[in-house]
C-alpha cells in the first residue's frame, strides 16, 4: 500500500537524497517539499530541493518556510562561524542544474495547517528533517494539527553526545525551542531518528559505485552526494574516509522498511533550551518511576544492508 508524505527539510546533500528517494520509490508517494533554514539558508535549502526534483523528473511542489528559528535571531553560533573551518562541507547551492520548476506561492506553515485540517489527508505521514521552525509554528498557530498530524518522523537529537557541539545534534541545536514545542505538543505517533541510527547505517564508496551502476539520475545523483559527503565528513581522518551516514534519507527509508531501524523504545523526550553547555541536547527518559509522559520513539540502531535495498529499488527504473 502507497504511503503518502510530506518532507519538512533544509536541504543539504542528505536531504537531497531523502527527497529523491520518496519522489521514486514505487511504494511512496511525495505530496510536497516543506522548506527551512538550517543546512543553508532558506533560499538556498528552497533552490536546492526543486532541483533536485526537477533532477529526476517529479512534479511534487515545493513550499518555502522559516527564514530563522522561532525565538533566535539566528544560530546559537553563527553559520559563518559555525562553519569557518569546513565551508565546503555543505554547500549552498548542491551540483545540480539550476531549478526550472518555481516555488509555490504561500508559506511552508500555511500549507501544513491547511494540509492536515483536511480530512482527505488524515494519513500524510509528516518526516521531519531539518530544524522543527515550521512544524512548532504550525503548531502554533492551530493547536489541532497536534491531533491531525497521523505520523510524525523526525531525524534530530542523540543520546549522551552530538556533531555540533559534545551534546547536541545540528537540528535541535538550531532551533531548539522549536524542537521542544513539537514534541511536548501531543502528537500521538512519533518516531525520531537520533544520530545513534543514522550513524549506523552509513553509506560507503562501494554503495556509491553500485549505485552508479544503476545509472538513472536518482541513483547517479545519489552517488555524487555522498562521495561528497564521505570526502568531506567531519573528523574523520583521510584514512578512515570510506563511509558516511545519510541522516535524512534513512526517516524515509522507514516508512518502506520498519525493521531498517533497531532498539526502538518508548521513551520521555525532551530538548535543552537554556543549558550553556547543553543547549540543543536531547533528553530521552525511559525511567520506570518516571511521572513523565512518553511521547516518543527512539530508535537507537539501524540496518546499512537494508538501507541501501531502499535506495537500489527507489532508483531502479
Amino acid at each position: 500500500m502507497t504511503t503518502r508524505l510530506i518532507i519538512d527539510c533544509d536541504t543539504g546533500s542528505d536531504d537531497a537524497v531523502a527527497i529523491m528517494a520518496a519522489a521514486l520509490h514505487p511504494d511512496l508517494e511525495l505530496v510536497a517539499v516543506t522548506t527551512v533554514n538550517g543546512n543553508v539558508p532558506l533560499v538556498n535549502t528552497t533552490e536546492n530541493s526543486l532541483r533536485v526534483l526537477d533532477h529526476v523528473g517529479a512534479d511534487v511542489p515545493v513550499y518555502a518556510g522559516a527564514p530563522r528559528p522561532i525565538v533566535r535571531p539566528d544560530f546559537p553560533i553563527p553559520r559563518h562561524i559555525l562553519n569557518g573551518n569546513n565551508p565546503e562541507f555543505q554547500k549552498l547551492d548542491l551540483d545540480f542544474p539550476p531549478s526550472r520548476t518555481p516555488v509555490r506561492e504561500g508559506n511552508a506553515v500555511q500549507f501544513l495547517i491547511d494540509t492536515y485540517l483536511d480530512d482527505a489527508n488524515s494519513d500524510v505521514v509528516l518526516v521531519a528533517v531539518g530544524p522543527l521552525t515550521n512544524v512548532a509554528l504550525a503548531l502554533a498557530a492551530e493547536p489541532r494539527l497536534a491531533e491531525r498530524i497521523p505520523r510524525l518522523v523526525i531525524m534530530g537529537g542523540s543520546i549522551g553526545w552530538g556533531n555540533v557541539t559534545a551534546a547536541a545534534e545540528f537540528n535541535f541545536w538550531v532551533d531548539p525551542e522549536a524542537a521542544e514545542a513539537v514534541l511536548s505538543a501531543g502528537i500521538r505517533d512519533v518516531l525520531i531518528l537520533p544520530l545513534d541510527a543514522t550513524h549506523a547505517a552509513p553509506l560507503s564508496l562501494a554503495d556509491c559505485d553500485a549505485l552508479d551502476a544503476i545509472g538513472s539520475p536518482g541513483a547517479t545523483g545519489t552517488s555524487m552526494l555522498v562521495r561528497h559527503r564521505i570526502g568531506f565528513y567531519p573528523d574523520a581522518p583521510d584514512a578512515e574516509k570510506l563511509t558516511a551516514p545519510v541522516h535524512d534519507a534513512l526517516c524515509v527509508a522507514v516508512l518502506v522498511h520498519p525493521d531498517v531501524v533497531s532498539d526502538v523504545g518508548d521513551y520521555a523526550v525532551h530538548v535543552e533550551t537554556t543549558g550553556e553547555r547543553t543547549l540543543g541536547a536531547m533528553l530521552a527518559d525511559d525511567r520506570g518511576w518516571s511521572t513523565d509522559r512518553r511521547n516518543a520513539r527512539v530508535a537507537k540502531c539501524a540496518d546499512a544492508h537494508i538501507f541501501m535495498r531502499f535506495l537500489t529499488d527507489a532508483f531502479t527504473p
